[in-house]
């Protein structure tokens, strides 16, 4: 089945309001475009969506996917969808953590090919090529906790209701891969065959640059807007190339965390063909960092 759409947010964990306190309404106007980016998803049937965030280590993580915001200062748990360890959910009662009404699809099977033989190239964990280095100790029972990126769009997709029963997968990214292996790893979520019985989509997260001026937390760094600005028209765009050339080297001396995930997208939306509408919902830097909020949503060709 087709990838129909993209969603591209960043992970600022004073996104939450309550970590946020007093600066809350500061970050409103990108709540509210992360939640149309996130229903835009559910808007053209996707009925999976693949998170892709950076990580310590590119790896698919297994359910049960769960996090804590209590190193930023706020004891929360978010929990995204039932793991093959949970209990069962009562007969009458919604299932914690899912969205949705009728039965639940079960996170434990095999979806989009990131599990067993047919294994996205390039991910670590159960059925990966032979010779790849051995994931995390954590994710491959999803015993870790999640990383921010990660953690963040669980909170994000928790916050929207989806229309019907929704799936979710979840991939991390190391911040340093090179642009090839990003776009393979992208390129293998299209690719890998044995997909939901439905259309997906991806939720991708990912920070600007953490360099816009002198009490930004990479401190100040005269290309920081000009490359901000960049990934902003390519997202606009739907410029899969744009977002390909993007220097790696540079990315990491602007303190960007969004490099890798973007380039997943990119070979993502390469593999599957077709063409591509883009819109860029929110770009802003408050506090020094680079946030960006855009839609990706598929509008004709073949598939793949």
């Amino acid at each position: 089945m087709p990838l129909v759409a993209a969603a591209v947010c960043p992970h600022p964990p004073l996104i939450v309001p309550e970590l946020a306190g007093a600066a809350a309404p500061e970050l409103a106007d990108l709540r509210a475009a992360c939640a149309a980016a996130v229903t835009a998803l559910y808007a053209v049937g996707a009925r999976t969506v693949v998170l892709v965030g950076s990580g310590e280590r590119t790896a698919e993580l297994e359910p049960p996917y769960r996090g804590s915001f209590t190193p930023w200062g706020l004891s929360r748990t978010v929990r995204l969808g039932p793991g093959p360890t949970d209990p069962e959910p009562a007969p009458d009662g919604p299932v914690p953590g899912a969205h949705g009404s009728g039965s639940v699809p079960d996170l434990g099977a095999p979806v989009l090919g990131l599990h067993g033989p047919a294994s996205v190239p390039g991910l670590h964990g159960p059925g990966s090529a032979p010779g790849l280095r051995e994931p995390a100790p954590g994710l491959r029972e999803g015993a870790g906790e999640l990383p921010l990126s990660l953690l963040v769009g669980a909170w994000l997709v928790d916050r929207v209701t989806p229309p019907t029963p929704t799936a979710w997968r979840m991939v991390s990214v190391a911040p340093d891969e090179p642009v090839d292996r990003c776009a393979a790893v992208g390129a293998g979520l299209v690719g890998a065959g044995r997909v939901p019985d439905g259309p997906w989509a991806l939720l991708v997260l990912g920070d600007g640059s953490a360099c816009h001026g002198p009490k930004a937390p990479g401190y100040a760094d005269p290309r920081a807007g000009a490359y901000d600005e960049g990934v902003a028209r390519a997202l606009a765009g739907a410029d899969v190339d744009a977002l390909l050339g993007l220097d790696p080297v540079v990315s990491a001396e602007l303190k960007v965390a969004g490099r890798a995930a973007w380039q997943v997208l990119a070979g993502a939306v390469r593999a599957a063909g077709g063409d591509w509408h883009g819109e860029l919902r929110h770009h802003s830097n408050p506090y020094g960092v680079g946030y960006l909020v855009a839609s990706w949503t598929r509008t004709a060709g073949r598939v793949r």
